[in-house]
């Protein structure tokens, strides 16, 4: 489940080769389009079409334009998949959609076997099933290795204003300039107003924490992407925030430099952790505080905490300067519920356990 991109995919036909993925394709099932009396091919002139190449300039020079949709290439911040767009009958919990726009992969680079849309382009799966809402209840990375799953509930009959109880809401805010960089509608900004350490703000440049006229910048939130992203400046003024409140641990740069986290700081032998409070202030008064484990992390056999941001120059961190100024990853949103109610253009949050 991805908040940071907007098509449903996952892998298609016999053939089915996956390079560097965190399962084995011989392993999976994939979907065989001709065992579906309802599959079909996406043609060249079918506006869905569009949704995934986002302008129509492949078709304009055909003859009898009865060629099939280009096949799709899609570039994620740590790998990719291509193949052939379809349109499929979706049958999920008792609802049934025709002509359901999906990606039949052929290949795939360092991706998990299928990525389900939520974005907000017209491909994903809140557009095209019409949900009003969703949300969901993320376990924390401790529970990685067992059987249990995170929920997720998917609202299209939600109608009112009312807000859920005990979520504090921060409002949507748009791109301001989707028609030229278009792959930065799909997603979900908000107004982080400032970040806090300790009680203390982070003196953050404001470009970095809301979209410019050039539509970089701003803060998205982005189930898909694990450790949240800043922009170096950005990162820096946080880190060294850190750095100079925490004096009850010594730094480990040795760690630092292996794993490309920053600042580590050694914590053997204490059985409390004793760190600053890491809380977002977002815009409409929503104030989130986060729990130690989801912005620290324990390496080096429980010995070393690091602080799980990124920056530019970690492996997998995006390019700098170009797109949102901060990515709010899905570590910091563990036993968190978090509901993106889409009718009323706002985002809530309220922390709980999602055991």
């Amino acid at each position: 489940m991805d908040t940071g991109s907007d098509f449903v995919w996952f892998p298609c036909t016999i053939h089915y080769r996956c390079k560097s993925c965190t399962f084995s394709a011989s392993k999976i099932s994939p979907f065989i389009p001709k065992h579906s009396s309802s599959s079909k091919i996406i043609g060249c002139n079918n506006p869905k079409c569009s949704w995934i190449h986002q302008n129509d300039l492949q078709c304009s020079n055909c003859k009898n334009c009865s060629q099939i949709c280009p096949p799709y290439l899609i570039l994620y911040g740590s790998g990719s998949t291509g193949g052939l767009a379809l349109s499929e009958t979706l049958h999920l919990d008792g609802l049934t959609v025709s002509n359901f726009l999906v990606g039949c992969s052929v290949v795939s680079s360092r991706q998990p076997a299928g990525i389900a849309g939520f974005g907000r382009g017209l491909s994903s799966l809140p557009t095209q099933l019409g949900l009003s809402k969703f949300s969901y209840c993320l376990l924390s990375h401790k529970f990685d290795d067992t059987a249990k799953t995170s929920s997720l509930v998917l609202d299209s009959q939600f109608d009112s204003d009312k807000k859920t109880t005990a979520l504090v809401y921060t409002p949507l805010l748009k791109n301001p300039k989707p028609e030229d960089k278009p792959a930065f509608s799909v997603y979900y900004y908000v107004g982080l107003r400032r970040i806090s350490v300790g009680g203390r703000s982070v003196k953050i440049p404001y470009k970095y924490l809301a979209p410019g006229k050039d539509g970089n910048g701003g803060t998205i939130i982005d189930s898909g992407t694990t450790f949240t992203f800043m922009s170096r400046e950005a990162f820096e003024k946080l880190s060294n925030e850190f750095i100079s409140q925490v004096k009850n641990y010594k730094r480990d740069v040795a760690i630092e430099e292996k794993i490309g986290l920053k600042p580590c700081f050694n914590v053997s032998g204490t059985k409390t952790l004793d760190l600053p409070q890491l809380s977002l202030h977002f815009k409409g008064g929503a104030d989130v505080e986060l729990p130690l484990e989801n912005y620290f992390a324990l390496v080096g056999g429980g010995d070393v905490a690091c602080l799980t941001v990124v920056s530019d120059g970690v492996v997998e961190a995006p390019e700098a300067d170009v797109g949102p100024g901060i990515i709010l990853g899905n570590f910091q949103m563990q036993n968190f519920l978090v509901e993106y109610d889409l009718r009323n253009e706002r985002i809530g949050f309220k922390q709980e356990s999602c055991k």
